[in-house]
């Protein structure tokens, strides 16, 4: 079989992630693909009732909704039940010298499908990425990665290195088996740089964000702004990157699919006055004892609308979170936090 990039970039390599056992990551995935069906068929039924019985009865079953939801949510706590980490490599505690080094974890495994088949979200499709990019690139791929969060500013991106002197790195907490709140377990990230292996700062975060917002929208500027500098990317390779790749999906928002290394929900309104989908972008991020998000929702530009063109990119909104504990869900609350200051940068 041929593995490319691209299918490494959208995990449909059919390498593995950290579940060795097929069939239960099949288990896993036709036990979603339920759950989905039963949340359609749930909407399906409110829309009908809408339809048939008028909005206000709909109305008082989506308080009813949000009323119960926000109760679950208050009477649990984040991080206590998840599978996911359960799985041993996690905690791996070995030091690896290089990426070509760790290939030796999974390289020979079989592949769970054909590559281009399947979407299968895999940690160790993006560490042999990142052995490509140290072929490619000629250099060691973290001498690499650090340039170029030099180059974008992000001074505060660092190595996850556990004998380095880090300044300011936080202590990271998971909830035992009793449900108590206890410091998280020793683990070498070596073995998955380009999928887990960093630290940052949320600035370093909003930094990355503005630049590639910035690079994805400058080339609709430089007709009316005048001369501006170039992105750190061309506009197309965002665009590029921003774009949905057929037969993949997110598991943290249902109406998005996974592009180039990044999930991504395009825009969408189906009947007027109704829901509408916002274009954005996001990643989440979960490691042992930590959590993360960033998203970018950029801000709707119409080069024909009368008027003063806007000023410069970036231009929309960026939402960042880091919580220094494990197996917190946070895009939903950064898409809610998103759209309340794009709401109120279209009032003003």
């Amino acid at each position: 079989v041929t593995i490319t990039t691209r299918l490494l970039v959208s995990h449909l390599s059919g390498i593995r992630h950290y579940e060795k056992d097929i069939t239960k990551v099949k288990e896993e995935k036709e036990k979603a693909n339920r759950a989905l069906k039963l949340t359609k068929s749930h909407q399906d039924k409110e829309q009908k009732e809408k339809e048939g019985k008028g909005i206000e009865k709909t109305d008082c079953v989506k308080q009813k909704k949000e009323h119960d939801g926000e109760t679950k949510s208050r009477n649990s706590k984040p991080g206590r039940k998840d599978k996911e980490f359960e799985q041993e490599e996690y905690y791996l505690k070995e030091k690896f010298e290089s990426v070509i080094e760790s290939l030796k974890i999974f390289k020979n495994d079989p592949l769970f499908f054909k590559p281009g088949d399947q979407f299968l979200y895999s940690t160790y499709g993006f560490t042999l990425l990142s052995a490509v990019v140290e072929r490619a690139s000629g250099q060691k791929f973290t001498d690499y990665m650090l340039k170029m969060f030099r180059d974008l500013d992000m001074t505060s991106t660092v190595l996850d290195d556990n004998e380095a002197m880090i300044y300011n790195r936080a202590r990271c907490y998971v909830y035992n088996k009793k449900g108590r709140l206890v410091n998280a377990p020793y683990v070498d990230n070596s073995y998955k740089w380009a999928g887990g292996g960093f630290l940052s700062s949320v600035g370093d975060l909003l930094k990355f964000g503005n630049a590639l917002l910035y690079s994805y929208q400058a080339g609709q500027f430089k007709h009316k702004n005048g001369r501006l500098l170039p992105g750190y990317l061309k506009p197309g390779t965002v665009a590029m990157m921003w774009t949905p790749v057929p037969k993949t999906e997110v598991s943290w928002d249902r109406d998005g699919k996974y592009a180039m290394a990044w999930a991504v929900v395009e825009k969408n309104q189906q009947y007027g006055c109704c829901r509408q989908q916002r274009h954005y972008a996001s990643h989440t991020g979960g490691a042992v004892g930590a959590s993360s998000v960033l998203l970018i929702l950029p801000e709707e530009l119409d080069p024909e609308a009368p008027g003063t063109w806007p000023a410069a990119p970036p231009r929309g909104v960026i939402v960042t979170i880091i919580c220094n504990m494990q197996s917190v869900s946070l895009n939903s609350t950064a898409l809610k936090i998103a759209r309340e200051f794009d709401k109120e940068k279209q009032a003003q």
